[in-house]
């Protein structure tokens, strides 16, 4: 695995190394070992997966407040993506930036997005399945998150989306 550092502290976009031969590919996707090694150590405990019939759905900006906030792998395992991570750390040197990765079952690229920041994405293609490594467990009740379009971030999305749940339309303006 290749691990590439972005604008964002402890944002990380991991790139696959397959080994091929005649049968095909074969490539790690995640260990604990190579993450640690990387100075990203992560022991991911839940797997979840995201399915999404259309292009221009999106999903986000969420995250999970403290005590019960989250680090995710995200790649799609089906599918093509734009997916953004917004740092909402008070504390952090790029508060309310953002960065963004295409991530398709083509480039078996993933998004390492810890906690704190703010994730979501924009489907590029109908179909696209969206694979979640999750630490430590989700714990309802604690679930949050910021509008999509909300100018104090001024994400550049590709596209309007075309499939948007009530709840992430409906997140107000970010205070703070």
């Amino acid at each position: 695995m290749r691990f590439s550092e972005t604008g964002i502290d402890g944002v990380v976009v991991i790139d696959i190394e397959p080994r091929e031969d005649a049968r095909g590919a074969f490539a790690r996707l995640q260990c604990p070992d190579e993450f640690a090694a990387a100075g990203h150590p992560f022991v991911p405990v839940q797997t979840s997966l995201s399915r999404n019939p259309h292009r221009g759905t999106l999903r986000g900006m969420h995250y999970q407040r403290a005590p019960h906030a989250e680090t995710k792998l995200v790649r799609a395992v089906r599918g093509r993506m734009f997916d953004v991570a917004l740092d909402l750390r008070t504390d952090s040197p790029s508060y309310r930036r953002w960065t963004s990765a295409e991530l398709s079952a083509e480039n078996g690229r993933a998004l390492l997005i810890p906690q704190g920041v703010a994730h979501g994405f924009l489907t590029l293609e109908p179909d696209t399945d969206m694979l979640y490594q999750i630490s430590p467990a989700f714990q309802p009740g604690h679930e949050a998150g910021v509008r999509w379009d909300d100018p104090a971030f001024a994400i550049a999305w590709p596209a309007a989306p075309q499939v948007i749940s009530a709840r992430d339309a409906g997140y107000p303006d970010h205070q703070g």
